[in-house]
């Protein structure tokens, strides 16, 4: 089992004095299980139900009342409900509406149990709109390993170190570009890390690769609801690996014939599914973030191994070993985000990117990022050096003078100026320090002050 960051997470949920049962929620195969096993060697009892088997699900079938429910799990696994701190575990609760329903109950009624479940977001939000207990239940979001769970996986406990202080040894510049331009080439994907590490061979992990994806579209399909639907979600899940980074148009999307509505409903199916994430682009300089809907997305999607190993670009990542030129950058800035995503806490506060509102400027700034009380572009660059303009224009219309760029090179703060003669501090960021940018961040503007 590897170390995750989640477990920090589900330590102070735990702490809580109003608890409420929590949903972890992310795409398959992203550890869900996995960190619930991890974080129940802090119970003294563990219950884990999975809803696919029906010794299982037959606790939630009949529509009981809550009590008999818990007595039943509980004196089918020889435990006690009082006097022993207990964590319950449903996973695959999307197969019991009775189940999801029941959660509220155990909040109101069984306060003293830890309830965790999990499932697919997707079946969830298809099934049980009426039944869900809103109000009564939290959230949790789990994505794949991040560089600081995939470096401790590799057991570099010394790169970790490292990273925790500000500002690092810049001696470990190299080594630490290395490991995260290796984290870029395979992912994060707890499998394929795993054997990652094992054989250290591409070509030996290429079935695991094979076999998510495959898993992946085999899921999805069984939510059509016609032959037509599952052929379009079968050609948007394959185009979207294509696509990835990029901007989108739904009407023939992929180069295909689809209307808008059709892409736009199999995007949205992979959306809930949490495969991708739609990412639509904001004008906005000042706080909160407000995408503009009408506007082209990009698209994102769950994991960058997923996406090299789709488009046959992990040969050409071993040969240059490092980001450069890969995509033209479209990797490069496809991993940031995935970093992006990973640090930010709430859905409802994911990393964008931002156009100039003027419809005649094609000024776009890679990835927007609130931090406190402002709106901070983040501007990603394959290389060691490249032009800034976007990122510049932002800066011009922004109340404070903060912007990021991540690149190869090392990490400094710059003393810059906007082709309109706005003076701004640029925060340089090496790839593999992204995953710590609230804390360069805070450094920068409290330096500043």
């Amino acid at each position: 089992m590897f170390l995750r960051e989640k477990l920090d997470v589900l330590d102070n949920w735990a702490k809580k004095e109003e608890r409420k049962p929590l949903i972890l929620r992310g795409a398959r195969q992203v550890g869900k299980t996995t960190l619930i096993r991890m974080f129940a060697e802090n119970f003294e009892q563990y219950i884990e139900l999975n809803l696919e088997k029906q010794d299982d699900r037959r606790f939630f079938e009949g529509e009981n009342d809550i009590k008999d429910i818990v007595k039943a799990i509980f004196l089918s696994r020889d435990k006690v409900v009082n006097g022993k701190k207990t964590l319950i575990f449903i996973d695959e609760i999307q197969n019991s509406p009775y189940a999801v329903k029941m959660l509220r109950y155990f909040y109101e009624d069984y306060g003293q149990l830890f309830v965790v479940a999990a499932g697919s977001l997707l079946e969830s939000l298809l099934k049980f709109k009426e039944s869900f207990p809103v109000g009564r239940i939290e959230y949790m979001y789990l994505y794949p390993f991040t560089f600081r769970e995939f470096l401790s996986a590799k057991g570099k406990n010394g790169l970790i170190e490292a990273l925790n202080e500000i500002p690092f040894a810049r001696l470990l510049h190299d080594e630490l570009l290395k490991n995260f331009s290796e984290y870029a080439l395979i992912g994060g994907m707890p499998e394929i890390v795993k054997s990652y590490l094992k054989f250290e061979d591409i070509v030996e992990i290429s079935p695991i690769y094979e076999t998510l994806l495959v898993s992946y579209m085999e899921d999805v399909e069984k939510y059509a609801k016609s032959e037509k639907q599952k052929t379009v979600l079968r050609y948007v899940i394959r185009s979207s690996f294509k696509e990835a980074g990029k901007r989108i148009k739904f009407e023939g999307f992929g180069d295909s014939k689809y209307k808008y509505r059709e892409v736009k409903d199999a995007l949205a199916t992979l959306e809930k599914a949490m495969l991708i994430q739609l990412l639509f682009p904001t004008v906005s300089t000042t706080p909160p973030i407000s995408e503009k809907f009408r506007k082209s997305p990009k698209i994102h999607l769950l994991d960058t191994g997923l996406v090299n190993y789709f488009a046959g670009a992990q040969r050409e990542f071993i040969l240059n070993r490092y980001l450069e030129d890969i995509y033209s950058g479209t990797i490069a800035e496809h991993i940031v985000g995935q970093e992006l995503f990973a640090t930010e806490y709430s859905q409802f506060r994911k990393p964008t990117f931002w156009v100039k509102e003027k419809k005649q400027s094609n000024a776009e700034v890679d990835f927007v990022y609130q931090f406190m009380d402002m709106i901070i572009p983040v501007e990603v660059k394959a290389g060691k050096t490249g032009k800034l303009r976007s990122l510049m224009q932002f800066v011009d219309a922004a109340p404070h003078n903060f912007a990021v760029r991540v690149y190869s090179g090392k990490f400094s703060v710059e003393n810059s100026k906007t082709i309109a003669g706005k003076k701004f501090k640029l925060l340089n960021l090496p790839f593999y320090l992204v995953g710590e940018i609230n804390k360069y961040l805070e450094r920068l503007i409290n330096y500043s002050d």
